[in-house]
């Protein structure tokens, strides 16, 4: 309180001085100098209450977002390239369910011999009939690469009127991915595929996430499915119960918070734990964002972040340990092996 009444003494003492005509260049320069002076040693006031810090996140990068308002609340790395895994499902059906209805009925093809070992999957099978709706559960709540491949040649060959191959397909729908991110705003992500799974050229940051997440969460469909802890589909051939792997959002978990309402869950061995979290309590929305975690940290750390959020942490206040603000290379292909991707 002392330093910040020294500072505006200064700037009331300088301001009087060029009044009384002092040099006007020396005089702006010493403003500016005192200005900044002052701006930053309130900002370092302003944080230090916080009750958060960027070291308290696991995750190498994480993120909260006033999910009403785009304002970002806190952030760690937010503009650091990471692999998202899974989370890339988010911008995959934000693209679908603009391209088309849930309603429509899509026929699985052979798209679903595309499935690598190990990989998260809805257990779909050639010939299944379901509604778009149902396939997009089958994609966010389980994970399901199978679901996110046969998502990706519907629509791809709705969009270009002829019948594509499962990797033509795909390559196309990557396309209106990025299109979709750029029209966000999300500018330093890049996807090569629907579902996630790890290739050097599939990254984005934390912010772009957050920021086609919110987007996501505009669309009533998007919200209604990434909230259901278990959705049931009836097909021609067969009944699935999906069960959603956002711990947040299970009764019966360890990490279960009162107010979760999504969105969507990530692993591979080069991404770690990724997790884009929702809640509302109070008519306050948040989407927090946590890449690079550990198997139990992201949860941790994705309901510190919410917590933080509805404690009442001002709009735009950002934790002042927070680092890396600029982009980065992604890391280099790991060669471990563990944990279901997807």
């Amino acid at each position: 309180m002392i330093k910040g009444l020294i500072v505006f003494g200064l700037l009331v003492t300088l301001v009087a001085l060029g009044a009384a005509g002092a040099d006007r260049t020396h005089m702006k320069a010493a403003v500016l100098s005192a200005f900044h002076y002052a701006q930053g040693y309130w900002r370092e006031v302003a944080g230090a209450g916080d009750a958060l810090g960027a070291k308290e996140i696991q995750g190498e990068a994480g993120l909260l977002m006033d999910e009403k308002t785009g304002k970002i609340l806190f952030d760690k790395n937010e503009n650091r390239r990471l692999y998202p895994a899974s989370t890339t499902k988010i911008v995959t059906a934000l693209v679908a369910l603009e391209k088309a209805e849930p309603n429509e009925r899509v026929t699985v093809g052979d798209e679903v011999d595309l499935r690598t070992a190990d990989e998260s999957t809805a257990g779909l099978k050639k010939g299944q009939k379901l509604s778009l709706r149902d396939l997009l559960s089958a994609m966010l709540l389980p994970s399901g690469n199978d679901a996110a491949r046969t998502v990706a040649r519907y629509i791809a060959s709705k969009e270009t009127g002829r019948s594509l191959s499962a990797e033509e397909s795909i390559r196309y729908f990557a396309s209106l991915m990025n299109d979709k991110a750029a029209q966000l705003g999300a500018v330093s992500s890049h996807f090569v595929n629907p579902h996630g799974l790890h290739d050097p050229q599939h990254y984005t940051t934390a912010r772009d996430l957050a920021v086609i997440a919110r987007a996501a969460m505009g669309v009533p469909e998007f919200r209604s499915i990434v909230s259901e802890a278990e959705h049931t589909v009836s097909s021609s051939s067969a009944r699935l119960v999906l069960a959603n792997r956002n711990k947040l959002l299970q009764a019966g978990s360890d990490y279960y918070m009162r107010g979760a309402n999504g969105i969507k869950t990530g692993f591979t061995d080069e991404a770690g734990y990724c997790l884009v979290a929702s809640a509302s309590r109070g008519g306050r929305e948040l989407i927090a964002v946590v890449l690079k975690s550990t198997e139990n940290d992201v949860w941790l750390d994705s309901q510190k972040l919410l917590e933080y959020g509805f404690a009442g942490q001002p709009s735009g206040k950002r934790a002042a340990a927070a680092a890396g603000r600029g982009p980065e290379a992604v890391e280099a292909p790991s060669d471990k092996k563990e944990g279901v991707p997807g």
